[in-house]
């Protein structure tokens, strides 16, 4: 999970060296993965009205529902 998040975050920012991707347990089968990103990026990575944030965490549910888990994506 986290290396997709990485690689779709490194692929939009302008500065993809400040990209940084936390993975943390919660819960049973629940994972929060957390994208830091240079404050310049934050607006690529979001997109006009939360577009490209929302079609990343439909890709992490996907993703998670083929591992049996659950995940949601913050971005800090």
């Amino acid at each position: 999970m986290k290396e997709l998040v990485e690689y779709i975050a490194k692929s939009l920012a302008s500065f993809p060296d400040d990209v940084k991707v936390a993975e943390e347990e919660e819960d049973e089968g629940h994972t929060v993965v957390r994208l830091e990103v240079n404050p310049e990026d934050k607006g690529k990575i979001i997109g006009r009205q939360g577009r490209v944030a929302q079609a990343m965490r439909v890709l992490l549910r996907v993703a998670a529902v083929k591992d049996g888990t659950r995940v949601s994506l913050e971005i800090v």
